[in-house]
């Protein structure tokens, strides 16, 4: 049996055997749902077999065939009533697993969000991006009309989005272009390593978003929930559709600063400082001054990250600072990159 767990209550598997449930039975499982109709493979175990052997384990089954490719709302309801009704955790079963993991996906949708649905399914092995617009629809079967469409739909307005509308809308005035950003304030990044230089200060980097979206650009004020490529469309919270005839995407990476062990606990205190972050700028600033001896370390990640030169240049600048206050000499710089070569496009190398 190859369970696969998506939720704490709640997991699916390929096609069980009724030697299996006994398995289900010792990992933790209260109860069993069927998701294959009996008949669809000529080595399926039907339904029966599987229930005498739930009960036999002192488990609950329930049967909640869907034809393969056909999930109807009337079989969410269905699944969805099963949920509530069986006590968990569940197994759901059908040939592969992936009707089961649909099921559970549309039955979810009105009390999870889309993007942890999304991130549940996809850690379980299943691709749900297929059902997003469903999803975000509640559950239901959406309608395939766009609530808005343009020629141009630019995910992100961050400094590549608005330079791309911009540029886009120069050699092409015609043309109908939309940004989707839910940011009320756009920061400028890159300048954030001058904050952390004592170059900039950091109210510099920060404008209204308003204030930037070039004129004749319409700003959609919403995150993206899913993409629809094969309808050309974007689903937005709420289930709006905005439908294009190209796309750019550009929003940028979030930052996972967990993916480092005991970094959150420190971060912005205990001499350690990132100029990734707004508020975190101005610290590195404060440390840069504060230091007349001793070590400084910089650190590089490794890829992708926001920008491959701003821990350099974090040093760089940080080393003139100590230069020219005359601390310089007292100072021991190291630089660790977590990469092989500073500069991993080869006609950058100086």
């Amino acid at each position: 049996m190859e369970n696969r767990t998506i939720s704490a209550d709640f997991a699916v598997s390929p096609q069980i055997t009724p030697e299996d449930v006994a398995k289900a039975r010792e990992l933790g499982f209260r109860a069993i749902i069927c998701n294959r109709p009996d008949g669809e493979g000529a080595d399926q175990p039907s339904f029966g077999e599987i229930e005498a052997a739930a009960q036999a384990a002192g488990m609950q089954a329930r049967h909640v065939p869907v034809t393969g490719g056909m999930v109807s709302d009337t079989d969410v309801t269905a699944f969805a009533e099963a949920l509530q009704a069986l006590p968990g955790p569940v197994l759901a079963y059908c040939r592969t697993g992936t009707r089961s993991a649909t099921l559970w996906s549309l039955a979810k949708a009105g009390s999870r969000p889309l993007p942890e649905i999304l991130g549940a399914t996809k850690a379980a092995g299943y691709d749900m991006e297929g059902v997003a617009r469903r999803i975000a629809n509640g559950g239901k079967t959406p309608t395939d009309k766009a609530d808005a469409s343009f020629d141009i739909v630019i995910v992100g307005a961050g400094a590549a989005g608005i330079a791309v509308a911009a540029s886009l809308l120069s050699r092409g005035p015609g043309l109908e272009i939309a940004i989707i950003d839910p940011a009320d304030v756009h920061y400028y990044q890159p300048g954030w390593t001058m904050v952390g230089a004592g170059v900039f200060e950091p109210q510099e980097t920060a404008r209204t978003m308003a204030s930037l979206i070039p004129k004749g650009v319409h700003w959609i004020k919403s995150a993206v929930a899913a993409f629809e490529p094969k309808s050309n469309a974007v689903i937005l919270d709420g289930c709006r559709v905005v439908g294009y005839k190209r796309l750019v995407v550009a929003p940028g990476l979030k930052l996972d600063w967990g993916k480092v062990e005991g970094l959150v606990d420190t971060l912005g205190r205990n001499g350690v400082t990132s100029n990734y972050r707004y508020d975190l700028a101005p610290y590195t600033w404060e440390l840069v001054k504060g230091l007349k001896s001793g070590r400084a370390i910089f650190t590089q990640p490794p890829m992708p990250i926001k920008c491959a030169g701003a821990p350099q240049k974090a040093m760089y600048l940080s080393g003139d600072a100590w230069f020219r206050n005359g601390a310089l000499k007292n100072i021991d710089i190291q630089f660790m990159n977590a990469g092989g070569v500073l500069f991993g496009v080869k006609e950058y190398v100086p």
